[in-house]
């Protein structure tokens, strides 16, 4: 019984993958081949080319990733856990090197000379 429940859901997950390349496939294809030809004068795509271009396109500009939600925001947690467990002493040395790596010229509250002011 829960071998049939692991093989259904395994065809139902790779059937919405072909689902899914199909119709991107189908789009890519339908938008070159409608807005290619006609602007650049370049010629028409079968669906395997644009299936092609849509797996080119996702490994030059997408990769392979998990897409995660959230997921690119876990810096943001393992930096406020690193700068709770700085000393005051350690926080305003890294957060004066942050300043001088991104190009202000002095820290926030230092001299005045930073962006912004009247020189």
């Amino acid at each position: 019984m829960i071998r049939t429940n692991h093989l259904r859901w395994g065809l139902k997950v790779v059937a919405l993958i072909l689902l899914a390349v199909a119709g991107f496939g189908l789009a890519v294809m339908g938008l070159w081949n409608w807005l290619a030809p006609d602007l650049f004068g370049w010629h028409p795509l079968s669906f395997v080319q644009a299936v092609g271009l849509l797996l080119l396109c996702r490994l030059l500009f997408g990769g392979f990733r998990g897409a995660r939600a959230g997921a690119h925001l876990h810096w943001r947690a393992r930096l406020a856990e690193r700068l709770e467990k700085m000393t005051p002493e350690e926080r305003e040395k890294f957060r004066a090197g942050l300043h001088a790596r991104c190009g202000w010229h002095s820290a926030p509250d230092a001299d005045s000379k930073g962006h912004g002011a009247d020189t």
